[in-house]
């Protein structure tokens, strides 16, 4: 295979003709050839091919071509030369979420988020961003949103493309039966998606229970747990979190903390403000939680709470998040220290938490150790998210950790998510790494659409 970056211009001949700038020509040893394929995402066709003598890399591509590939655009593309018959254009990257009609607005509040996708993806490919009602199964095409030159979308048609992102905003969405049929039909059809869902909190805790590498950093975790089995995690542990496997935001948490002088006691969120039970015994403490949780109860999970570090007498955890390069290995692209609100049982930013830098967190409780600290806490992240990958049957490329540290400087990780927030890339001195989360991002779906080996560029 053969890689090269060239200028692709159109003209108005209605016949399937190609032509190729004699350095292109030698480049993809097409010297002789009358026909060729040319393709575009999962359009293929044959056509003519015609030498032409222009100095540089330069594609021209009949009206004939264009119309029946759906080409987007002109300018600067990415061409991989495959089984020297083949001119694959590209690779053609979609980014799939969803949100309200609207022509200027099409996936809510992540159209800033996608637009920063678009602009980064074009600079090394045809990125476009779509809905699950902009797909025609009919003539597997996508009425995609595409960038013009002012940063305002425009709609283009163009084939299934080489790779998808899935940034599918909620789990309701994720999970509903249409986005299983979509996930499956674009497997069929062998298109790399990342991520392929939400994680659910439980399932991550069983895929690394029974793994000897990381299971030490994952605190004790049991889903749908009896009453008694919590008693005796608190009486074990003295601290237990009692959270809902699939929520998000801190939503539904409980801290459970028993002290055998003064009883038990339950914090949770409340109409944005926070809550503080005590109760003398644990049958009236289960009770309460019985009555507030109810149902949803076999949904729930029940993990060991650790004694994290603090600042201001308020705990400290921090957000990794990883991202797989262009050469398919997992780094830590951003991380954010997060520390709780005054009587928060979570570090969310939104119930009360604040937003540092792992630096300025950790100078503060390990002083000059705090780079050693902050390498270790790194190398255990990068171990987590191989071990999650080795285990997970899907396609994965991204993953948010929400990681803590103990007094005695061991590493636990409390969640992993498929889809992190990007909450942390606000903070003024992480902007660069919000930046770098983005490149990652296309970097990977170059690597999984087999545009990541750059000879010749």
């Amino acid at each position: 295979m053969s890689l090269t970056l060239c200028n692709l211009h159109f003209t108005k001949r209605p016949e399937k003709i190609i032509y190729l700038s004699n350095a292109l020509i030698k480049n993809f040893q097409l010297s002789g050839k009358k026909n060729i394929h040319i393709r575009l995402g999962k359009n293929r066709i044959q056509v003519n091919l015609k030498p032409m003598k222009k100095s540089g890399k330069h594609i021209y591509l009949s009206n004939g071509v264009r119309s029946a590939i759906k080409v987007p655009t002109t300018g600067g593309i990415l061409v991989k030369n495959v089984e020297g018959d083949e001119v694959h254009l590209g690779p053609l990257i979609g980014i799939l979420s969803d949100g309200p009609p609207s022509a200027v607005k099409p996936f809510g509040s992540r159209t800033g988020f996608v637009k920063q996708l678009l602009r980064e993806g074009s600079q090394k490919s045809y990125t476009f961003g779509f809905t699950p009602r902009d797909i025609d199964w009919s003539s597997d095409t996508i009425n995609g949103y595409f960038l013009n030159s002012s940063g305002s979308f425009v709609r283009k048609r163009v084939p299934l493309p080489d790779v998808i992102y899935n940034r599918l905003p909620s789990r309701r969405s994720d999970f509903s039966y249409s986005t299983n049929q979509l996930r499956d039909r674009f497997e069929r059809k062998n298109i790399p998606f990342f991520n392929w869902s939400f994680f659910n909190k439980s399932d991550i805790y069983k895929l690394l229970e029974d793994d000897q590498t990381v299971n030490g950093y994952v605190p004790e975790s049991h889903l749908n747990p009896s009453m008694e089995l919590i008693n005796e995690m608190l009486e074990k542990h003295q601290i237990v979190y009692y959270k809902p496997s699939s929520g998000s935001l801190g939503q539904g948490i409980y801290r459970l903390t028993y002290l055998p002088s003064r009883g038990y006691f339950c914090r949770y969120r409340k109409a944005g403000g926070n809550v503080l039970l005590r109760f003398k015994t644990f049958k009236s403490l289960a009770r309460m939680l019985k009555a507030k949780v109810g149902s949803e109860s076999h949904d729930y999970v029940a993990q060991q709470g650790i004694r994290l570090i603090e600042i201001d007498r308020c705990p400290i955890d921090f957000r990794f998040h990883m991202h797989k390069n262009g050469n398919n290995k997992w780094v830590v692209v951003g991380i954010g220290a997060k520390k709780a609100g005054k009587g928060s049982i979570t570090t969310h930013i939104k119930n009360g938490g604040s937003l540092m830098t792992p630096e300025q967190a950790l100078s503060k409780t390990f002083g000059s150790r705090s780079s050693e600290v902050l390498q270790k806490t790194k190398d255990v992240a990068i171990k987590l998210a191989e071990a999650i990958e080795f285990h997970h049957k899907h396609v994965l490329g991204e993953i948010g950790f929400d990681l803590g540290i103990d007094q005695e400087e061991h590493v636990w990780m409390f969640e992993a998510n498929a889809k992190p927030g990007r909450s942390i890339f606000r903070h003024p001195q992480l902007r660069t790494e919000g930046k770098a989360s983005v490149e990652h991002i296309v970097d990977h779906c170059l690597y999984l659409s087999q545009f990541h080996q750059r000879e010749n560029l």
